[in-house]
């Protein structure tokens, strides 16, 4: 019964893994058209008008947090939901349908800065092997995108701009994970997916009404609004759940590896899709940094 219970767990995230990657490389760069910030308000309020249906009685949850969780909370929602999705959105628009995937594979490095951060916000040690393999991991990414060049500063070099988005979304998501750890201190998953949408979907009106894109909804297609529906459903709070679900019943060495759908899938999609094939050099970058970053994740769990 208890390896049943693992199977699932880990057959569940690795499905939201696959879905995620399907995500960035065909569902959302079908956006491109729309302003960034306006993308990722409907985003998010899509799943949290859904989620409504039958999460409204969590509202009564609000009054369980205390004012650091509750802080804590609205800055996962201003790193994990609003900044860190509108880089990784305008990254990929930033490069054309080109190197979809290595977009996505520079996100992985979000665990290198989620065990920075939680060293200073909850004050946990760093050890030697983050030091390595954090510092392996980046110099991986960095041939991954570039190989062995050295990249134009030119304005006109979008491939630089969307490598710099995909960086900040990974740090914006590691921040994310550490401050999850405040919030979800008394809140179920449920609750706190459903409070993070919910107040993403405020801070992102706030935005796209300063903007001026709030406007915007005479401009989206028909073929957007199916696209933002079937994000919504699936590789937005879909995805989310069933990987949530998921770590309930894994411990997170299984999650880390099961995770590893992600970027994999990913490169699958960008050469089914796009026809894009990563050169020799990248595959060995890629093959470096996930080990690396795998790593990591494997040395600290060790420590917990």
């Amino acid at each position: 019964m208890k390896n049943k219970s693992i199977l699932i767990g880990a057959v569940a995230i690795s499905i939201a893994a696959m879905l995620w990657g399907l995500d960035g490389v065909v569902l959302t760069p079908q956006l491109h058209n729309l302003d960034v910030s306006f993308v990722v308000f409907l985003l998010h309020l899509i799943p949290f008008l859904i989620m409504n249906t039958f999460l409204y009685k969590k509202y009564k949850n609000i009054k369980l947090l205390s004012r650091k969780e509750a802080v804590a909370i609205i800055l996962v929602a201003l790193f994990g939901g609003a900044l860190g999705t509108i880089s990784i959105v305008k990254a990929l628009f930033l490069v054309n349908f080109q190197h979809l995937s290595i977009v996505i594979l520079i996100q992985k490095l979000q665990p290198v800065f989620a065990i920075f951060l939680a060293s200073v916000v909850l004050k946990e040690k760093l050890s030697r092997h983050y030091v390595l393999f954090g510092s392996i991991a980046i110099i991986a990414s960095y041939i991954l995108t570039f190989q062995f060049t050295i990249p134009s500063f030119d304005s006109a070099n979008t491939n630089l701009y969307a490598v710099m988005f995909s960086l900040l979304a990974a740090l914006s998501f590691g921040s994310s994970t550490v401050l999850s750890k405040v919030a979800l201190q008394k809140l179920d998953f449920k609750t706190a997916t459903f409070f993070r949408y919910g107040i993403t979907s405020l801070i992102m009106l706030l935005i796209t009404t300063a903007n001026g894109h709030i406007i915007d909804f005479p401009t989206v297609t028909s073929n957007n609004w199916l696209i933002l529906c079937l994000i919504g459903i699936t590789t937005g709070s879909g995805a989310l759940f069933l990987f949530y679900y998921g770590l309930k019943k894994v411990r997170a060495i299984i999650s880390t590896v099961c995770e590893l759908f992600f970027p994999l899938s990913a490169i699958l999609f960008d050469y089914l899709i796009n026809g894009y094939v990563l050169s020799p050099i990248q595959w060995g970058a890629v093959i470096v940094m996930i080990a690396s970053i795998l790593a990591l994740n494997i040395q600290n769990a060790k420590r917990k």
